[in-house]
Parts: C-alpha cells; sequence; structure tokens
C-alpha cells in the first residue's frame, strides 16, 4: 500500500468513525423523545475510501396502527367525558336525585295520600315530591344542552388544531422532499413530520400514503384528503347555545361534510368522532328519553272537564309546560324540551301561593275540571288521587327513537332511562381501557423497533472510539514515514 493511499483510507475513516460517534451521541440525547427515531449510520464506498450514509429505523406497520389507537382512543375518552358529566350532575337508580327515585318517591306519596285524603299535611308532601321530580328533570336536560354546547366547542377547538397541525405538516413535508431531492440528511425532519401527524390522530382518524421523494398524502380514515400536495381547508361554524331540537353544523373539509348525518363519508375515529356522537347521538336520545319521561307526567296529571257545549275538554294538571302549552294526548311523540319547561301548576302549588287540596278535589286547570263535587264538606274523597295513581301507574307508549321500550309505565321507563345512561358510560369506560391497552401495547412494540437503547449506543460509541484510535495511530505512523521520506530527499 502506498502513503498516499494509506493516508487517504486513515483520513477517510477518521471522518467516517467521528459521524458514526456524532450519530450515537445524537441517538443518546434524543432517547428521551417519544418522537426520535434511532438513526443509523451505514458505511458506504465512496472515492476510493468510504462515507456514511444516515437513515433511521422505521416500522410503517407499527406506525400507522399507532396512529390509529391514538385515534380511537380520543374518540372514546370524548365520549366518556360527556357520559360521566351526565352520569355524575343526574346520578343512578339508587340516587335519591335521579329522575326514576323521585318519580318512585311522587308515586309513594300519591298513595300515602289516597289512602288518607283529608290529611293535608300529605297532599302537601305529594306536591313537594312533584316539585322535586320537575326539578330533577330540568337539572337533566340542562345537564344535556351543557354537554352539546361543550362537545360543539370542542370540534371547533379541534378544528383550528387541525389546520393549524396541517399548515406545520406542510412545512415539515417540503423540508423532507427537498432534503431528499438534495440528497442531505432528512431524518430529523422525518421524526418531526411523524411528530406533527400523531398530534394530528388525536383529533381525526387519518391514514397515510408515501409516495416518490418522501412525498407523504393524508386522508381522513373515510377517505376524504386532508394533504395532497398542499393542506386542504377544514372548517366548522360553532352554535352559539343549544336548546332542544337544535342540530349542530357539520365538521367539513373541502366543503364535504365527514361528521354528521348527512355525511358521505364520516369519520370513524379521532376527537371529532367522539364529540359528533356525544352531540348528536347520545346527547340526544338521552334528551328524548326525558323528554317521553315529562311528557307522560303531564299527560297522567291531565284534568278533564267539559265546556259550555258539553264537550269533553282537557288541561294541564299537577305538571304543566308553561301558560299556553299544549296538553299531550298520550300518542308516542314527545313535544322537543318538555324536560326543560316541565313544572309544578303554581295554583297547586303552596310555595306558589296555590292550594294543594286541589289535588285531592281536582280543579287545578279551573273550577270546570274539579273532581270532587262537595270539597269544603267532602275532604275524605280519595277518588281523584286513586285515579292519579293508576294513570301513573298505567302502560303508556313512547318513542322508539330513545332507545328504550315503545310500551311501559313511567317508573319503569325512567328506571330505563337511567340504566342506559349508566350501561353506555360502562361501555364507554370499556372501550376506552381496551383501546388504551392497544395503544400502549403497539407504542411499545414501535419503540422496541425504533426507539433508542442507550446501552447499545453507550456500546457502539465504545467500539467507535477504539476504531479512531486506531485510524489515529495509522494516521501517525503514516506522518511519521512521510516525514522520514522527506527528511532523506533532503
Amino acid at each position: 500500500m502506498g502513503l498516499g493511499l494509506a493516508l487517504n483510507s486513515a483520513r477517510t475513516s477518521l471522518l467516517a468513525t467521528s459521524t458514526q460517534i456524532a450519530i450515537a451521541a445524537r441517538n443518546t440525547a434524543g432517547a428521551s423523545d417519544p418522537f426520535y427515531t434511532r438513526k443509523i449510520a451505514n458505511l458506504v464506498a465512496a472515492g476510493g475510501g468510504s462515507a456514511v450514509s444516515i437513515q433511521r429505523a422505521t416500522d410503517t406497520a407499527l406506525f400507522d396502527r399507532k396512529l390509529a389507537g391514538t385515534s380511537s382512543v380520543a374518540a372514546s375518552e370524548a365520549v366518556l367525558d360527556g357520559l360521566t358529566t351526565l352520569q355524575g350532575t343526574i346520578g343512578d337508580t339508587s340516587d335519591d336525585t335521579s329522575p326514576a327515585a323521585r318519580l318512585g318517591a311522587l308515586n309513594a306519596a300519591l298513595q300515602l295520600a289516597a289512602n288518607k285524603p283529608d290529611d293535608a299535611a300529605l297532599a302537601r308532601t305529594a306536591v313537594d315530591r312533584a316539585r322535586e321530580l320537575a326539578s330533577s328533570l330540568n337539572a337533566g336536560a340542562t345537564t344535556v344542552q351543557t354537554v352539546r354546547t361543550q362537545a360543539d366547542a370542542g370540534l371547533a377547538d379541534s378544528v383550528s388544531r387541525i389546520n393549524d397541525l396541517l399548515s406545520q405538516f406542510e412545512a415539515a413535508n417540503r423540508i423532507v422532499t427537498s432534503g431528499t431531492g438534495a440528497g442531505a440528511d432528512v431524518t430529523d425532519a422525518l421524526d418531526d413530520r411523524d411528530r406533527i401527524l400523531a398530534g394530528l390522530s388525536q383529533e381525526i382518524g387519518i391514514s397515510t400514503v408515501v409516495r416518490s421523494g418522501n412525498d407523504v398524502a393524508i386522508y381522513t380514515d373515510s377517505g376524504v384528503p386532508l394533504f395532497e400536495r398542499t393542506a386542504r381547508r377544514v372548517t366548522f361554524a360553532p352554535t352559539g347555545a343549544f336548546t332542544a331540537g337544535t342540530t349542530g353544523a357539520s365538521v367539513m373539509v373541502d366543503g364535504v361534510p365527514v361528521t354528521g348525518a348527512d355525511s358521505p363519508m364520516p369519520v370513524r375515529s379521532g376527537r371529532i368522532a367522539g364529540l359528533s356522537e356525544l352531540r348528536d347521538g347520545v346527547a340526544v336520545r338521552y334528551e328524548s328519553q326525558l323528554d317521553g319521561i315529562a311528557n307522560g307526567l303531564i299527560d297522567a296529571f291531565a284534568e278533564t272537564g267539559t265546556d259550555t257545549l258539553g264537550n269533553t275538554i282537557r288541561a294541564a294538571g299537577l305538571f304543566t309546560a308553561g301558560t299556553g302549552a299544549p296538553v299531550p294526548n298520550g300518542t308516542t311523540s314527545a313535544q322537543g324540551g318538555l324536560a326543560a319547561k316541565i313544572r309544578v301548576n303554581a295554583s297547586v302549588d303552596p310555595q306558589q301561593g296555590g292550594d294543594a287540596s286541589l289535588l285531592r278535589d281536582g280543579g287545578i286547570a279551573g273550577t270546570a275540571y274539579r273532581a270532587n263535587p262537595s270539597p269544603t264538606t267532602n275532604t275524605a274523597f280519595p277518588d281523584r288521587l286513586r285515579a292519579l295513581a293508576s294513570a301513573l301507574a298505567a302502560d303508556r307508549p313512547f318513542d322508539p327513537s330513545s332507545d328504550l321500550a315503545s310500551r311501559t309505565n313511567l317508573q319503569d321507563f325512567a328506571t330505563a332511562s337511567t340504566s342506559w345512561l349508566s350501561a353506555k358510560r360502562q361501555a364507554a369506560t370499556t372501550e376506552s381501557t381496551y383501546q388504551s391497552t392497544l395503544l400502549a401495547r403497539a407504542s411499545d412494540a414501535y419503540s422496541n423497533a425504533t426507539g433508542v437503547n442507550t446501552d447499545d449506543e453507550t456500546a457502539t460509541t465504545l467500539e467507535l472510539e477504539r476504531s479512531y484510535t486506531a485510524s489515529a495511530k495509522l494516521l501517525t505512523v503514516v506522518n511519521d514515514l512521510l516525514k522520514t521520506l522527506m527528511d532523506a530527499v533532503r
């Protein structure tokens, strides 16, 4: 081997080894970053010597599984958070504040009052229980609208973050593609791009396609393009306030709805999918159940009378939805928002200056609806109270779209409603736990395949340092030989 060749070999070896040592140090520094992937320095032949080509450890299948797991966890947690709010405020079947428990308390108070109709205190107690039941339904309806409002605000936040992340991704993707074309080291830029994809997958379910030049296209999990060369615009119009029957806006990608009943390609995962299901699905069905209870109560306690022409007329009795509000007629269709409007009629409520004895005698809606022919003398009149208790226990039709039985009594319907909510929350908890476990397993597998083991990097660094020392010694020997040769020539 000539001295020139030996010198060149030693020099290129030193350069390559120092680069490899720098890569090992870079790996060690990035070990604590969950989105850092291990960088690999490969020796390649170049110009009669060796050079270093840098690539990163990667596993596309595991990364895609990690993205899918992140989206599924975000969707399940969004639904679970809303259901927890509903159940935490309304209670369960064993809670005295739940509509089912308060309906049972009203029924018991009516039975006691019917057994002793001349006891004014028992009548007042029954009215108190009715007021508590109406308040429970009001609180439930308010909580439903609060949950829907919060979900709508969450959708607006998600859309804002999606647009921001897509803008970041466009810049990162440009760095990767231009660097790839120039033959530069783009491994850190690829990590940054993956970090952005992970954040994006929290908000919306995505799939990616890698194209030539390390270019990446992003689609929703239903196939709607989010990024192809440039970012697509995601839009959403927040709803100011929610009331019964309010329909929230859909999330749009380039004018295509990706949430809501009218979406041709609805997203299946990600935070926006969970929030959309909570706002437009679970909360709306629970609201319809509360409205069904209120509808049945107003109908069961309605009073029947006769007008001046002898026609049978009905009016709101113990429960009313407000002055002039129509009285339900026992059909399955409940007026939207009844749970929020239901109140105890002021004429029978002592707290509003009413007379609780009207519960026994009838005539809450006026003298034309009186059931007791002699209210001043016949204070032991039980017929009206017994009729109310029977009406409360009678089977009646309910809207089948509420996800509950289409025909049952009010008590069973209210109990089933609270149980339905508990079951939904339990199912959401199970799903969230399951998806979180899958995500943890996928993250561990991806980390094992692409992450940094500091012990391995330390061992590699020690080996490289020995190689560097050997190359340095060779360079010293060549330098001494060249010096001897030059001295001999002189």
